[in-house]
């Protein structure tokens, strides 16, 4: 019993570390995207509103996967422990 209940919180903490990770990801292709923005830019300054347009849209619906993995994370740190507990 208490077995399954360490096991159940186990799995918890660890997807909660995993969802968490997704931030890391989404920040490091925000820069990405960012930065080839920017050489865009200075390619072709002429359609600046275009490019901005563009990267700010395609930053904004990545961001959305990061807000999707942060309350993941909150969710099993401070609600699927209760619900298996109570299962187990």
């Amino acid at each position: 019993m208490e077995l399954a209940r360490g096991l159940a919180l186990m799995g918890c903490a660890i997807g909660a570390g995993i969802a968490v990770f997704t931030g890391t990801m989404v920040g490091m292709g925000e820069g990405f995207a960012a930065g080839k923005g920017l050489e865009a830019l200075s390619r072709q300054p002429e359609i600046k509103s275009d490019i901005t347009s563009t990267m700010i849209l395609g930053i904004a619906l990545s961001e959305t996967t990061g807000i999707y993995g942060f309350v993941t994370a909150l969710l099993l740190i401070f609600v699927a422990p209760g619900i298996f507990t109570n299962l187990i």
